[in-house]
């Protein structure tokens, strides 16, 4: 039986209380698919900073090369370790190290589900720039605490950096039926890298002559997304951007317990890392109610990208099918339900999913 390798990273607050029930949902998919998966468990997190001065093991990096994917749940618990700290030393360290440079986040509004939006077409995929741009780190601070004080934060843009995200997005954008690309950008401000960043997809888009590209201020693609999210496709941004419309983007989704974010090296030189993006959220950490389907989102993002499209799509029309059904909800959808409960309820829709399928092939003449 083939058997992919899994690094575990549950992390902090509800990220610990939603991977395994989202686990349990996996493991049932790839079960019916004929494959397993092989976990093994890092307890890197806030929890393990304050015990030993670091947010993940210095070897890290080199320890997870020979795993298939990354499986997160999330980073942060801001009362006791800055954020920072937690998200530099341990997400976007893996991020950076791993060179992951696509983040990507679908936004689609499941049916079922009321968005906060009266259109109830929202079905658009974000493209982040994930390795360099604005979080490249880049800066300092001088005369610390003093009435002089100066704090920079540069950003980096590089050609290979751009044109590889862009490239990635012109792909995906000519896959869909639709074929359009919105391209973010702030270049009446930004006069040097967003102006450089535009210079490059014109550059690229003559590659891609069936792709219809638009260039929007990053402020009025904000506007967009909620006054006319029907016309929006595939949309591609540079980090900070692309960070902040995709967080607008799991809003227009009904609640932030369903957006799930895949971090990608397309090459597959390394392991690529898979999470739901609701963060650790510490209001409602401990209590068992966390709504475990983007991490099951996440986890389909994860068979699609090591090749197991039928599991995939089993994970996908069982969230589907959760979401139409109305029957289970957890409190974020407005229900009553707890993260067992949703995670119950998505194991029995993907075996009813599966038997369907099965029987449907039994019956094709072919």
């Amino acid at each position: 039986m083939k058997t992919y390798k899994i690094a575990l990273i549950p992390g902090d607050g509800i990220g610990q209380e939603v991977m395994g029930p989202a686990r349990g949902v996996l493991d049932e998919v790839a079960a019916l698919c004929g494959f397993q998966l092989d976990y093994e468990h890092f307890p890197w997190g806030c929890d393990y900073y304050l015990a030993n001065g670091r947010m993940m093991d210095a070897d890290a990096l080199e320890r997870m090369k020979a795993f298939d994917a990354l499986y997160l749940g999330a980073v942060g618990d801001p009362a006791r370790v800055p954020d920072h700290v937690s998200l530099r030393e341990l997400l976007i360290a893996i991020r950076q190290g791993y060179d992951q440079y696509i983040n990507l986040r679908p936004v689609r509004l499941l049916e079922g589900i009321p968005g906060p939006l009266r259109s109830a077409s929202i079905d658009m995929v974000c493209v982040r720039e994930n390795s360099e741009g604005e979080y490249a780190g880049l800066g300092g601070r001088f005369k610390k605490g003093t009435a002089d004080e100066v704090a920079t934060q540069t950003a980096v843009f590089t050609r290979k950096g751009v044109e590889r995200v862009l490239r990635y997005a012109f792909e995906l954008a000519r896959s869909r039926p639709r074929k359009q690309l919105a391209s973010a950008t702030k270049s009446n401000a930004c006069q040097h890298s967003m102006v450089f960043w535009d210079e490059v997809a014109l550059e690229i888009g003559k590659e891609y002559p069936d792709v219809k590209l638009t260039s929007y201020h990053v402020d009025a693609l904000a506007a967009r997304m909620i006054t006319h999210p029907h016309t929006l496709d595939v949309i591609v941004a540079s980090n900070l951007f692309g960070d902040i419309l995709t967080d607008l983007g799991g809003a227009l989704q009904g609640s932030l317990g369903l957006p799930a974010s895949a971090n990608l090296d397309p090459e597959k030189r390394f392991p690529s890392m898979f999470e739901p993006v609701h963060g650790s959220a510490p209001d409602i950490a401990g209590k068992g109610i966390a709504n475990p389907m983007a991490a099951v989102w996440a986890a389909s993002m994860m068979m699609d990208h090591l090749g197991e499209p039928a599991a995939a799509g089993i994970l996908l029309a069982a969230l589907e099918a959760v979401a139409r059904g109305g029957q289970v909800r957890t409190a974020d959808l407005g229900g009553t339900h707890n993260t067992t409960e949703m995670a119950d309820a998505l194991r029995s829709e993907a075996r009813k999913i599966h038997a369907a399928s099965r029987r449907v092939s039994a019956s094709d003449p072919r």
